[in-house]
C-alpha cells in the first residue's frame, strides 16, 4: 500500500527533516516565511490556523509564535515527537494531532486558516481532499499551498537532464540535501504512484480549487528568491515552490 509506504519513508527522515527544520528556525527562512504568511493572511484577532502535514512543525510554531491558535496534523508519529520537542524548545503550545490530512476529522468550517508546505504533492486523492479541506473553512477563511513540481521530471527527458545538472552544481556550491540515495530512489518511487506527479502546478490545482468553491485563487509561480540560499535556488532551479492562495467567501 503507497499510504504505508509514505508513513514508514517519512518515520525514517523524522531526525534528519526536524534537523533541517532547526536550521531554518535558527536562519533567515523564519522571517521570511513569517513575512510571507502575514503578507497572505489579513491582520484580525483569534486566527484559527490548520498546519496539514505539519512534519517537524516548522509552520506551526511560526504561527503559533504569530499569536495564531494553531491545530497542527501529520501522518507520522514520528514527525509528531519531533514538531513536540521543537514546540517545546520554542515555547509555543500547539496542538498536535496524528491523522490523515485526506480525511480528516475536525469540525467543519472550524479554521480562519489551512497552510500546507511540501504536502500536496503526496496526495493521493488531491481532489477530495481540497473538497474536504474546503469544508474545514469558515467563511471568509483562506486556504494556502506551498509545493513544486517536484517529480514531474520522471515524466520529462529534458526536465531530468536539467535537474541533474543544477543538483550536481549545487552540491559542488556546498549545498547538503541531508537525503540519501536509497531514500531518493524510494521518494521517485512513492512519486509514480501519485497523481500529482503528472500535473502542471499550479495551474491545475487553480482549476480544481475553483470547482470545489473557493471564490478566488491567486498563483505566484516562483517564491525561491524569498525563501531559499543561493545553493539552494541552483539546486531547485527546475522545480521552483509555488504558492497558491485560495479565499472561501
Amino acid at each position: 500500500m503507497v499510504e504505508t509506504i509514505i508513513q514508514d519513508y517519512w518515520d525514517n527522515r523524522a531526525d534528519t527533516y526536524s534537523e533541517m527544520i532547526s536550521g531554518e528556525m535558527n536562519s533567515f527562512k523564519r522571517n521570511s516565511w513569517s513575512e510571507i504568511i502575514k503578507n497572505k493572511v489579513a491582520l484580525k484577532e483569534n486566527i484559527k490556523a490548520l498546519d496539514v502535514g505539519t512534519g517537524p512543525g516548522f509552520f506551526g510554531i511560526i504561527m503559533a509564535q504569530m499569536g495564531y491558535q494553531v491545530t497542527a496534523v501529520d501522518g507520522s508519529e514520528a514527525m509528531l515527537q519531533e514538531a513536540e520537542r521543537n514546540a517545546e524548545v520554542a515555547g509555543v503550545n500547539i496542538d498536535f494531532i496524528r491523522g490523515d490530512v485526506e480525511n480528516l476529522d475536525l469540525s467543519p468550517e472550524s479554521f480562519d486558516l489551512i497552510i500546507s508546505r511540501n504536502v500536496t504533492w503526496t496526495l493521493k486523492n488531491p481532489v477530495r481532499t481540497y473538497e474536504n479541506w474546503f469544508k474545514l473553512l469558515r467563511t471568509g477563511g483562506k486556504l494556502i499551498i506551498f509545493d513544486a513540481n517536484w517529480y514531474l521530471r520522471l515524466c520529462c527527458t529534458e526536465l531530468q537532464d536539467r535537474y541533474v545538472r543544477d543538483m550536481d552544481a549545487a552540491l559542488k556550491l556546498g549545498y547538503d540535501c541531508k537525503i540519501h540515495e536509497k531514500q531518493i530512489k524510494v521518494c521517485e518511487n512513492i512519486a509514480r504512484d501519485l497523481p500529482l506527479t503528472y500535473k502542471l502546478r499550479p495551474a491545475w490545482d487553480e482549476e480544481v480549487l475553483m470547482k470545489c468553491g473557493f471564490s478566488k485563487v491567486d498563483l505566484e509561480n516562483d517564491i525561491s528568491e524569498k525563501i531559499y540560499t543561493e545553493e539552494e535556488k541552483m539546486a531547485y532551479r527546475t522545480t521552483p515552490m509555488f504558492s497558491i492562495c485560495a479565499w472561501k467567501l
